[in-house]
């Protein structure tokens, strides 16, 4: 059996969008990325709520997934949630594209119209179980715990050194990445406990559903820090992971690691919404250079977001992710969302991610306006100036795109006269 080092975990500056009457045509979740894993983190207080999910596509069978925790964790300290609440936050807080439709710069009385939008007996376990200690206690690994959660069948292990808790997990079937042994000697050194989950397939097998649901495991903690070094082991290039964090006050910053905005707030040419994942790819990639890092892409207070590209999470979803103080079914209150995506290979990255709560409520998100030139005659003085203005807008818009994505001016120009009406080329 192959484990699956998540990126996982210890308990544990930005411009300011302003609103705008633009309508959300497309966005940049995690869809667009194979090698991904998605972890929401809710901090309140000494409080962690953190709920994991990746994007493995094997075998139910190969699938194990092991997290450092600060203490051993309590059944009801375990859970599993619906992955579409996860996949509701990734795309609310995506990175994504509006548009604007020119008016007539002949007949500027005439109001806009509205705009659409483009979206076993008990006693045979007994005797399993005590039979799994005694191999475990022969390796120098006490098994704390032993749960049924869900569909996952989980163990949460104490060890004396990493040789022995690579030697057992190998012994049971576990396939451990090259390297292994070392991260995991330094989180033993840390006093860090360890969770290993992996799918029942009997208990799988009876779900309509082959997707692994996400694993959320609580528990308090003085510490506000995310490890991200067994993540790296077993990736056989760059991973990308999304960081969704909740909280109270406002934004959660990165205090280890310098984290780089996203470009925002540009106007792009109108050919982008028919290219927008390699455009957010190469504009992503420029951003957070070959030398990997993390990148914010959003940060809004959930009680409102403008353009929305999928409504705010309610509240109910909100409390199963652990926001325990969204209370009743209105709007969120006091839920404030930071979005961040790291990319890194094994080499890069050497630190555990260090985040410290914020009262900063500035808004930010990653978005990108087209502006759609008027289609139609223009016979009057000020639709004159109107072409020569939008022709110089063209130009820049072609500029901004080429500094965000490295793509070649020359190439978007082309693209450009492919897309506008004649009047503009």
């Amino acid at each position: 059996m192959r484990i699956l080092f998540l990126l996982l975990l210890t308990v544990f500056g930005t411009s300011e969008a302003s609103a705008f009457c633009g309508f959300y045509v497309a966005k940049a979740d995690g869809a667009l990325y194979n090698q991904s894993s998605k972890v929401v983190f809710v901090r309140d207080g000494n409080k962690s709520v953190i709920t994991m999910s990746s994007d493995y596509r094997g075998a139910p069978a190969d699938f194990a997934m092991i997290v450092p925790t600060p203490k051993v964790l309590r059944r009801d300290q375990i859970q599993t949630v619906d992955a579409k609440i996860v996949a509701h936050l990734d795309s609310y807080t995506a990175p994504r594209l509006v548009e604007y439709f020119d008016d007539d710069p002949c007949a500027p009385e005439l109001a806009m119209a509205s705009p659409v939008i483009v979206e076993e007996s008990s006693a045979r376990r007994n005797v399993k179980k005590q039979s799994l200690q005694i191999r475990a206690r022969a390796k120098g690994v006490t098994i704390k715990a032993q749960y049924a959660v869900g569909q996952y069948d989980i163990l949460i292990l104490k060890a004396k050194e990493s040789d022995g808790l690579a030697t057992f997990l190998t012994a049971e079937g576990y396939k451990l990445p090259q390297g292994a042994d070392l991260v995991l000697a330094d989180y033993i050194g840390a006093g860090m406990k360890f969770l290993v989950a992996k799918v029942n397939l009997s208990r799988h097998a009876a779900k309509q559903s082959q997707d692994l649901p996400p694993l959320q495991i609580s528990f308090r903690s003085k510490s506000f820090m995310l490890p991200i070094q067994l993540g790296k082991l077993n990736a056989e290039k760059a991973q990308d992971a999304l960081f969704f964090l909740l909280s109270r006050k406002g934004r959660v910053e990165v205090a280890n690691y310098k984290a780089k905005d996203l470009p925002s707030d540009g106007d792009v040419p109108v050919f982008v919404e028919k290219v927008f994942g390699q455009f957010y790819k190469a504009m992503f990639a420029k951003t957070v250079g070959r030398s990997g890092g993390i990148v914010m892409e959003y940060a809004w207070d959930m009680a409102w977001c403008d353009p929305c590209a999928a409504d705010p999470l309610p509240n109910a979803d909100l409390r199963k992710l652990g926001v325990r103080w969204a209370r009743g079914n209105g709007t969120p209150q006091n839920v404030y969302v930071t979005r961040y995506h790291a990319q890194y290979s094994k080499g890069q990255m050497p630190k555990d991610l260090v985040f410290r709560e914020t009262n900063n409520r500035r808004n930010f998100q990653g978005r990108y306006v087209m502006n759609h030139p008027y289609d139609g005659k223009v016979t009057c003085d000020e639709g004159r100036d109107y072409v020569r203005d939008t022709k110089k807008r063209l130009a820049q818009e072609a500029n901004y795109l080429s500094s965000i994505t490295g793509w070649s001016v020359s190439s978007i120009r082309k693209n450009i006269r492919k897309t506008v009406p004649a009047a503009y080329r």
